[in-house]
């Protein structure tokens, strides 16, 4: 089976906007309609509450005819139009969806950063990562969220194999970034979110890109829009990923990123498993 991620950072701006940074993205939704995938999680859709409209939800099917959608979005008390995700899964495949609470603090368990969808050999996590923030506000809670969201990966891992994917919001190790020395105090690299990443891997689950490529430098899913020169640079940070449970990791096939031309952002990442 094939599975898709990716942060679009707004659904509505790829589909129906008319900037170049949105015919980019376009080029990149058709790069993954190419690709054929089975499921094809979506994160920072940034829909309302109510969801698609119907301009949005003709555009999408253009792309992807042949899927169901499963989506949540952030509502009350969090922010309107923040965050949110959105899977979608072949016709035909058996799938049910939950759109789970983890008892995170603040209002993270709000604002529309998880979907699990159950199929019949495994489970299907999809997760936006809440960000520690600027000037790392949010970093305490980001601690209780990490926690919070390993134990739940573990629940599910104790009744099926899990596979779970998204934007973290954290590099690693020090080679999953371009420019370590200068960012330990930055969001997505401080010694408290490293530490919860590897407490999640540590409950039984793999990364599969490691799993396939090793210690592999310089490969990055994610370069800020903020400095112009940062994609063509290969300044980046790896900071999206598709883990697996451990019992499972034999059947990775192909991890790895895929081509989002000059657009400056997040990558999509496709990852092959041999069922």
């Amino acid at each position: 089976m094939k599975f898709i991620s990716w942060n679009i950072d707004s659904l509505n701006a790829a589909l129906t906007g008319a900037s170049p940074r949105a015919a980019l993205s376009r080029d990149v939704l058709h790069t993954i309609a190419d690709e054929n995938a089975d499921i094809i999680a979506l994160q920072e859709t940034k829909l309302p509450e109510k969801g698609m409209n119907k301009k949005q939800a003709a555009a999408l099917d253009e792309y992807f005819p042949d899927y169901e959608i499963a989506w949540i979005s952030s509502r009350e008390p969090a922010r309107k139009g923040y965050a949110g995700t959105m899977a979608l899964y072949k016709k035909g495949l058996s799938v049910q969806a939950d759109y789970p609470s983890i008892q995170a603090p603040d209002t993270m368990d709000w604002e529309g950063r998880l979907i699990t969808l159950e199929l019949p050999d495994f489970y299907f996590n999809l997760v936006y990562t809440p960000n520690a923030g600027d000037g790392l506000r949010r970093l305490a809670e980001r601690q209780i969220w990490d926690k919070k969201y390993a134990d739940y990966l573990s629940s599910l891992d104790r009744t099926k194999p899990v596979i779970s994917c998204g934007d973290y919001n954290v590099a690693h190790k020090e080679i999953d970034l371009a420019h370590p020395a200068n960012n330990h105090m930055s969001a997505g690299f401080t010694d408290e979110e490293r530490e919860g990443f590897t407490h999640l891997l540590e409950s039984g689950f793999t990364d599969t890109f490691r799993y396939i490529h090793g210690d592999v430098a310089g490969v990055y899913s994610w370069w800020a829009q903020r400095v112009k020169t940062s994609k063509i640079n290969n300044s980046g940070w790896r900071i999206d990923y598709f883990l697996v449970s451990d019992r499972i990791s034999e059947k990775i096939r192909r991890s790895e990123m895929l081509d989002s031309g000059p657009r400056q952002d997040h990558a999509p990442l496709v990852l092959e498993m041999d069922f």
